[in-house]
């Protein structure tokens, strides 16, 4: 595990947004399922994109890489495939359905952090269907044919159950309907695959919190490009709230991610202790909570799903929190943020601290931000490798000095 030292300063400067991983998991994937040779540019290999594309590779695909531009072909399906999706949760579930809709049998495995958060909603399904599965610490091996039908997805657990399916029901024979049992959150993330699926051809309609989803159709992708990705832009806006001057460039105003609230957090957080609801924005989580710490504190509703991320997003960053001298309060689903005096943030830089990112991306990125207001030292660094991998170059870009330890 490494560690880097993140030294005081005030960021300066204009960086681009790395490309949008939620875009690029299901352009790629949509690629693969059509029967055309597409490509798909500006892509970021992170750990998670390149699990997606090894995966894809696996099941059959004929992938070649060009710089930020992949391009992808079907190929044969290939019947018990290994599938290794590293440590990315939307790769296994989007490619559970798939593979049992292509081949019928296939193996996917991971780190033992990924099959800890669990399969929950398709265990369901296999047991309603009689599709065989063998779940282990740190693999999954499933054997049966998806078919279509009737399916009930709990609204209320990760919306990527419910991608995984709207990639699969289209290839089988039969209509199939999706219910989604409320309150239905992180709906962006369904609408951003929706969106994905009208670009490749493919009809799928929202009437309620059902989808309908028409079978025996086909994927016609055509060569696309990956927007610029909100959910990362807000780790690099931060620092325009504590006391930086940057501009984020790249972004789409007008784009589906449910993460584009965060402009209007930040400034909630701005004017004083607010509550904020991010049952729709789960992934902001740790750079608000961040930012509250060093404002005026906030309630903070719907965390819960915090707890199954790649940390225990709520646990890991009250700790680190703690150790600049905010409290963060844990309920069942909710977080009180009490912040740091400000008079008491100066202070800091006469203190030897040591953050943990927990193997955490969001963490990593977050403490990154708070670490400049001080100077600190921030253990698994390599973190941010899972979805943006050139974030350390592009904050030393931005005046930041950091340092490899």
């Amino acid at each position: 595990m490494s560690r880097c030292y993140i030294a005081k300063g005030i960021a300066r400067g204009t960086a681009v947004a790395p490309p949008s991983k939620s875009y690029a998991h299901r352009l790629l994937l949509a690629a693969f399922l059509g029967g055309r040779s597409t490509t798909v540019s500006n892509i970021d290999l992170s750990n998670d994109i390149s699990a997606t594309i090894d995966c894809i590779k696996a099941l059959g695909g004929i992938v070649s890489t060009e710089g930020s531009s992949v391009t992808v072909e079907r190929g044969a399906a290939k019947a018990d495939a290994i599938l290794p999706c590293r440590e990315s949760g939307s790769t296994l579930r989007f490619m559970i359905p798939v593979a049992l809709a292509l081949t019928g049998s296939a193996q996917f495995t991971g780190t033992a952090k990924l099959f800890s958060r669990g399969i929950g909603e398709y265990e369901k399904i296999f047991a309603a269907q009689g599709i065989k599965y063998t779940l282990g610490a740190d693999s999954l091996k499933v054997e049966g044919h998806l078919d279509s039908g009737s399916f009930t997805i709990d609204g209320a657990t990760s919306s990527q159950y419910i991608t995984g399916l709207l990639f699969a029901l289209p290839l089988l024979c039969g209509d199939s309907q999706i219910h989604i049992t409320p309150p239905v959150q992180s709906r962006p993330y369904i609408d951003i695959t929706l969106d994905v699926l009208r670009q490749a051809g493919v009809a799928a309609s929202f009437e309620g919190n059902t989808i309908n989803v028409a079978g025996g159709q086909r994927y016609a992708l055509t060569d696309t490009e990956v927007e610029g990705d909100w959910s990362n832009a807000a780790f690099l806006d931060f620092y325009n709230h504590i006391g930086g001057e940057i501009t984020v460039k790249g972004l789409n105003p007008d784009s589906l991610q449910g993460d584009r609230v965060y402009r209007e957090l930040f400034q909630r957080l701005e004017g004083g202790f607010c509550t904020i609801d991010i049952g729709n924005c789960i992934d902001l989580g740790p750079v608000l909570f961040s930012m509250a710490a060093v404002k005026h504190g906030a309630l903070f509703e719907n965390t819960a799903r915090l707890r199954i991320k790649e940390s225990d997003r709520i646990c890991d960053i009250a700790r680190e929190l703690e150790k600049i001298g905010a409290q963060v309060i844990t309920y069942d689903n909710s977080v009180t943020v009490v912040p740091v005096a400000q008079e008491k943030i100066a202070a800091l830089s006469q203190k030897s601290i040591i953050f943990d990112s927990h193997n955490d991306h969001r963490l990593a990125m977050s403490l990154t931000a708070l670490a400049s207001m001080f100077g600190a030292s921030l253990q698994g660094c390599e973190s941010v490798a899972k979805s943006f991998p050139s974030f350390f170059e592009v904050v030393n870009h931005l005046n930041i000095d950091v340092r490899h330890e």
